[in-house]
């Protein structure tokens, strides 16, 4: 009956080895995807055309400040963890980087409303947890509208609760 059991446990670890490899597996993949999805591609071509249209057209000051947004805001998606968790300070910041490359695509069609409560600040919130939002606004709202749209930003704190709201008055 030893041996039975030295035998049971043997394949019950092996299990459990296995079942571990395969969770590691799919949270690597997890990963990977959850990197693919903060930053669309539609985003990057277009603001690398938009930079390419400002050099042809000899505007250097724009196309160059549209760059170093662009950098700013590669260098932080690639240097944080996924997973990593930021003030909504720092939260804003790397938005209004990106929100600053969309203000030069779109011009007067977009306008920000971004309200902060002092309070709120120093809240933690997952890192890039409002650019795929506003990405889904820009891209529904704003896009698509000839006559632009408004997005609006507000956050917060109500008790122990951080409140975050986005809207926008698109369709």
């Amino acid at each position: 009956s030893a041996l039975y059991f030295a035998i049971n446990y043997f394949l019950q670890l092996e299990e459990q080895n296995d079942r571990v490899i395969r969770l590691e597996a799919q949270a690597a993949s997890a990963q990977l995807a959850m990197l693919r999805y903060q930053l669309n591609p539609h985003f990057l071509f277009n603001t690398l055309n938009s930079i390419s249209t400002l050099v042809l057209l000899k505007q250097t000051e724009p196309a160059n400040a549209m760059l170093s947004r662009l950098s700013a805001f590669l260098r932080y998606t690639l240097a944080n963890e996924p997973t990593a968790q930021v003030t909504l300070a720092q939260e804003i910041e790397t938005l209004k980087l990106y929100l600053d490359i969309e203000k030069m695509r779109f011009e007067e069609r977009l306008v920000l409303d971004i309200q902060i409560d002092p309070n709120a600040e120093c809240a933690l919130v997952p890192s890039l947890i409002l650019q795929p939002l506003i990405e889904n606004a820009i891209k529904y709202a704003v896009a698509s509208n000839e006559d632009g749209c408004r997005i609006g930003i507000r956050a917060l704190v109500n008790g122990q609760w951080l409140e975050l709201e986005l809207t926008d008055n698109g369709p």
